[in-house]
């Protein structure tokens, strides 16, 4: 009888010693905020996604700003265009300074002809759930804009979009303005669009 109480006592200080360490497991991942705040130097080993281009040139980033012990380190991101070699070619942040106010992204693909990065995100703050803007990097261009820059400043409510030929971009915005719930298809010429920008929304 000595013996079996040993045993179950000594599995019992396993368990509880065990219980701890998984109760502290921090989120790193699920674009969360957190209380109470995750340990310094915790989620070192969160990686960025990387999207490489069709003609395998190029690599576009997205990468956790992890600006805040209060959220998860990626509730907010900052994109990096690459070459193969490593040099960044743009970058893009998204980030707060407090990692409540910026925005992660949702979706991230490039267009079939390698020439443009296209990602929607969101609020990291939980501030408009229906908006969803779009950015695109023109490798022509080596720079990014709004995809709202090319649609007369309307709004686009989904953040999943699709590619139709080499570099049109077919996406949603409203029917009238404020109609959330009234989407409508629009189609976009990255390429045309780009050229037609003003100097500064490029």
């Amino acid at each position: 009888m000595t013996l079996r109480f040993g045993l179950l006592s000594a599995v019992s200080v396993v368990a509880l010693a065990a219980l701890p360490a998984a109760a502290a497991a921090t989120p790193c991942s699920v674009h969360e905020f957190l209380q109470p705040p995750r340990s310094p130097g915790s989620c070192q080993d969160v990686q960025p996604d990387i999207f490489v281009s069709p003609g395998k040139a190029l690599q576009a980033l997205v990468i956790p700003a992890d600006v805040s012990l209060d959220v998860t380190p990626d509730v907010e991101s900052r994109i990096e265009i690459r070459v193969r070699g490593g040099k960044v070619l743009a970058s893009e942040d998204h980030s707060s300074p407090r990692g409540m106010n910026g925005y992660y992204v949702v979706t991230a693909k490039w267009s079939p002809d390698s020439q443009f990065f296209v990602y929607s995100f969101t609020l990291s703050g939980g501030h408009q759930p229906w908006s969803f803007p779009i950015m695109i990097y023109s490798r022509k261009w080596n720079t990014f804009a709004r995809l709202s820059d090319l649609i007369d400043e309307k709004p686009t409510i989904s953040a999943k979009f699709a590619f139709s030929g080499p570099h049109t971009l077919i996406a949603q915005t409203w029917k009238t303005e404020g109609a959330i719930d009234q989407p409508v298809r629009i189609k976009v010429d990255l390429a045309m669009g780009f050229a037609k920008l003003k100097p500064g929304q490029q």
